[in-house]
């Protein structure tokens, strides 16, 4: 069933892991998507990959914490699609570091991207998300990955998990807001636990080189012991989740 047939949908952070997930996704379901990515040459892979598919979409370069940029990519969609109905504000980088050794550029990178990039995508998307709203029965949506780090914190994250629970508590104030106006946007955020993606295989490997094979496989039984379901999430869960929040049915 084509749950966001006709719908068009930017995804940022697109060109692997969560966000090519949520693009195929969407793609599958009937959306025209709007790729971009920093890593222009994945980028572009995974759009002809979507496009081979039997998809709509097209790549662009983005640098989320660019407030230029996203006045490009809102144009972009309005030009090559006519408009934006779906925002996935998946664009993130996960550096860590002690918060007594980390240095200030640092800190202030990682929320550039992880928090400036989503105030920015809502910012511009959310005037093009009014426009075309009237034609779907649950309105615009936009929806922000953060991460269970958004709820917990962890030994060497401060940096990461604070980013990530300011865009938890802030898709809630954008909700309410978009609400109050009248504004017929739904805004949700999504928080995934431990995921296989080519992030999580880079920490693991970067445990072995540190630490050896064994405090590597510890380290991963103890991510999948912390995982109700007994196992490691996996992209196209993520995926099912922002395609329902991005259809009709979460309205």
């Amino acid at each position: 069933m084509n749950r966001v047939d006709g719908k068009i949908a930017i995804v940022t952070g697109g060109a692997r892991g969560l966000g090519a997930a949520s693009a195929h996704r969407l793609a599958e379901a009937g959306a025209r998507i709007v790729l971009t990515d920093q890593r222009a040459e994945l980028g572009e892979e995974t759009a002809q990959a979507i496009i081979a598919a039997g998809g709509e979409a097209i790549f662009a370069p983005h640098d989320a914490a660019s407030e230029d940029d996203w006045s490009r990519i809102v144009a972009l969609a309005k030009s090559h699609f006519g408009g934006i109905d779906v925002l996935v504000n998946n664009a993130g980088i996960g550096t860590g570091g002690r918060i007594d050794k980390m240095a200030l550029e640092d800190w202030r990178h990682l929320m550039s991207i992880n928090m400036e990039g989503v105030f920015l995508g809502m910012k511009h998307a959310i005037p093009e998300l009014r426009e075309r709203a009237h034609l779907w029965e649950g309105g615009g949506s936009i929806i922000n990955i953060s991460s269970i780090m958004g709820f917990i914190g962890d030994v060497g994250s401060t940096a990461y998990c604070a980013s990530k629970g300011g865009v938890r508590i802030g898709t809630k104030a954008a909700a309410l807001e978009c609400a109050k106006l009248g504004f017929n946007i739904r805004v949700n955020s999504v928080h995934p636990g431990y995921i296989e993606t080519e992030g999580l295989q880079s920490a693991m490997r970067a445990i072995a080189r540190s630490s050896g094979d064994e405090a590597k496989e510890a380290a991963r039984q103890d991510m999948i012991k912390a995982t109700p379901i007994g196992r490691l999430g996996r992209p196209g869960d993520i995926a099912n989740g922002v395609l329902f929040l991005a259809s009709d049915d979460s309205s």
